[in-house]
């Protein structure tokens, strides 16, 4: 019986004793960034000049005057981003227009000079104490980009820069985010001059001074930038993150604004050299400042879980904008939503199915590393395997058959990211089937699926940097989401509702009205012609549950319309589909609209393909009656619409009848031939 028992009492004492922990893989995260990976998912707050100029982009010339919100109130921004479940707010204390949100010392150009609070008052003061009471996180957006500043690209701006960097890091307390935009040079009123002015990205700002001026004023703040230092932006602005997203970055060899960043280093490199984790920024609205023409164009509950899913559960921060409006305040639809979009994450991710679960794993380094640590909800235990030993097999094993849709890892990454390649199998009547498969993991990775029946799952990490490290895991069961209708218009007016799921009905009205079960019942397609606001619902007949509601305000359809060209491409710009566009050899557009009509603005959609070329960046908008003697009606710029490439709506100021339209590029993204989405007039309020 001893020479049994000596070998199992050794085997005993191996698997209870405590071994050191692996080697980190560099880079790995600094103090201040693991502070910051704990938010995961915070607010930005757009709301300055821009709101009351009703631009994206101001120029700079606008008046101090202007500013004058009449019922601010920083508390209910506070309230609303604490009850969605956010860690913290980041405002545009000062935007590519300069007008400044604090009393600064260094201009005029700020709410000092303006009728708000009689010239007294201070926002970022405010909203650091409305921080400070819900308790938030605060944090500063600065752009470097002066369209006011006199001095801007002279060496004479920096020491401007870096002074009014100091009064924000300085008067309000603890920062825990400080956010420089990318976006710098080009036209601007610059105290007069009302000029071009270019800058060198790389060398201008200098940027390691004036990093190490944040890093002397706020020591636990991180900096967000294109390379960081310690934030990198995700590379786009629709708040996705990537299906391989590396917190690793080739840090040294970006720039901010640089111009290949999106497509070759926003996703991250698995060779990265230093820790710069990606933010995911994006508008809760299809502007980053409150237009009130966008009130019925808040992003809707699908969307705004499409946007978590892949931004959180894609190893990236979120960072959700609120476009405050004009009386100071989130306006409700926003709210609403947000709220709408918490209450659904909770929803989904109520019952961690993993703690009632039995875990074994192919291999484990030591006791105080065991497998059970994925689940007992401790931040500083962790399972990891013996060095050397890549591949791994995690069996989780369910109380019992039950239905799943959701899974969830979390690396261990204060020691590195590691994972490069997993897949997830579940036990079913046809034996183990591969379920889901992904990439890279790190500090958050989220799969949806559809529904399987399962009592045991298969978690296999297949390929990695090093031995892996898991700090959590998790399955649920996520109810169904039933989203508002899909429509589809032709140009000749006819629409389609549409829903994916199966089993669902459609009910739309045409009068304004709300719709429920009692209204129009869809069967199949028809004829819109004329303006006309409709508003549909799916509804699940088996539980009376419906969906949002979809308010789509059509505006004249496009049946009569013809493009002037002799080239049959053209009437691309106006097909009704936006994933068809024309370029136009002499930068401009002229359509007949069949008949006069009243217009009231416009409206340009750029190429929506992945490699956008000829995007208007300024136009020129003329009309006329005869298609022969043309008037200018608006002349301006599409702000941001490189990063943000959505549709462009642009009022006039005064309504104008015509039959003809003309909209000329006066300038495009890459100096190529003008390129046209869809061009569509404006002719209701």
């Amino acid at each position: 019986m001893k020479k049994y028992l000596l070998p199992l009492l050794f085997l005993l004492a191996c698997e209870g004793k405590e071994v050191s922990p692996p080697s980190p893989v560099y880079p790995i995260p600094s103090s201040k960034q693991l502070a910051w990976h704990e938010l995961e998912y915070y607010g930005f707050v757009h709301f300055n000049m821009n709101t009351f100029s009703d631009m994206e982009w101001g120029m700079g010339d606008e008046s101090p005057s202007q500013f004058n919100p009449t019922e601010l109130d920083t508390r209910q921004w506070a309230k609303v981003v604490k009850d969605a479940g956010m860690k913290g707010i980041i405002i545009t204390a000062k935007h590519h227009d300069g007008f400044c949100l604090w009393p600064s010392a260094y201009t005029e150009h700020s709410v000092k000079n303006s009728p708000w609070r009689n010239g007294e008052g201070d926002l970022i003061k405010e909203l650091a104490e409305a921080c400070e009471e819900f308790g938030l996180k605060f944090g500063i957006y600065y752009s470097p980009w002066d369209r006011n500043h006199a001095d801007y690209g002279k060496p004479e701006y920096i020491t401007y820069m870096r002074n009014q960097l100091t009064e924000l890091l300085t008067n309000y307390g603890e920062i825990f985010e400080v956010w420089f935009d990318g976006a710098n040079g080009g036209d601007g009123y610059y105290g007069g001059a009302n000029e071009t002015r270019r800058v060198d990205k790389k060398s201008y700002y200098d940027w390691e001074n004036t990093f190490a001026l944040v890093r002397e004023l706020q020591p636990n703040a991180v900096i967000f930038g294109d390379a960081g230092p310690d934030v990198r932006w995700v590379g786009n602005e629709h708040g996705f993150a990537y299906e391989t997203t590396w917190s690793n970055l080739l840090r040294d060899s970006i720039y901010a604004g640089m111009p290949e960043y999106s497509d070759l280093y926003a996703p991250g490199q698995e060779n990265g050299t230093h820790w710069v984790p990606a933010e995911a920024d994006v508008s809760i609205r299809p502007g980053w400042y409150y237009h009130a023409y966008e009130d019925h164009k808040v992003k809707t509950l699908p969307q705004l879980l499409e946007i978590y899913y892949k931004s959180i559960g894609q190893n990236s921060a979120l960072l959700i904008n609120f476009p405050v409006d004009r009386r100071g305040l989130i306006h409700e639809k926003d709210a609403e939503q947000i709220i709408r979009l918490s209450k659904k994450i909770q929803e989904d991710f109520t019952d961690n199915l993993i703690t009632k679960s039995k875990l074994t794993a192919s291999n484990t380094r030591g006791s105080n590393f065991k497998i059970d640590h994925v689940a007992d909800g401790n931040n500083e235990t962790y399972w990891a395997a013996e060095d050397g030993i890549i591949q791994n097999e995690i069996l989780i094993k369910l109380p019992q058959k039950t239905k799943i849709n959701r899974f969830m890892a979390q690396e261990y990454y204060p020691l590195g990211q590691r994972i490069k390649s997993f897949t997830l199998e579940a036990k079913t009547e046809n034996g183990w089937e591969l379920i889901a498969e992904g990439t890279t993991i790190g500090v958050k990775r989220i799969l949806r699926f559809a529904d399987v029946e399962t009592d045991e799952i298969k978690f296999k990490i297949n390929d990695a940097k090093a031995s892996p490290t898991l700090h959590n895991l998790g399955i649920y069961n996520a109810p169904k989401l039933l989203i508002e209708p899909i429509l589809k218009r032709s140009k000749s007016g006819i629409v389609e509702l549409s829903i994916p799921e199966s089993n669902v009905d459609i009910y739309y009205t045409l009068d304004g009205s709300e719709p429920d079960e009692k209204s129009q019942k869809y069967v199949s397609s028809f004829e819109i012609l004329e303006p006309t606001l409709l508003k549909a619902i799916s509804f699940n007949p088996s539980n009376k549950t419906q969906s949002e509601v979809l308010t789509a305000s059509l505006d004249i359809a496009k049946a009569k319309w013809e493009v002037v060209s002799s080239d049959s491409n053209a009437e691309q710009a106006i097909d009704e589909d936006p994933n068809t566009f024309w370029k136009s050899p002499n930068n401009e557009i002229i359509i007949d609209l069949g008949e006069a009509i009243t217009i009231k603005g416009f409206s340009y959609l750029p190429p929506q393909n992945r490699y956008m070329s000829g995007v208007i960046l300024k136009y020129s908008f003329l009309t006329s009656t005869d298609g022969k003697n043309w008037v200018e009606q608006e002349t301006g710029e599409f702000s941001n619409i490189r990063n943000n490439p959505i549709e462009q709506s642009i009022p006039l100021r005064t309504p104008v009848n015509a039959q003809f339209i003309k909209l000329k590029s006066l300038l495009t993204s890459d100096n190529q031939s003008a390129a046209f989405g869809e061009v569509g007039v404006i002719s209701i309020d």
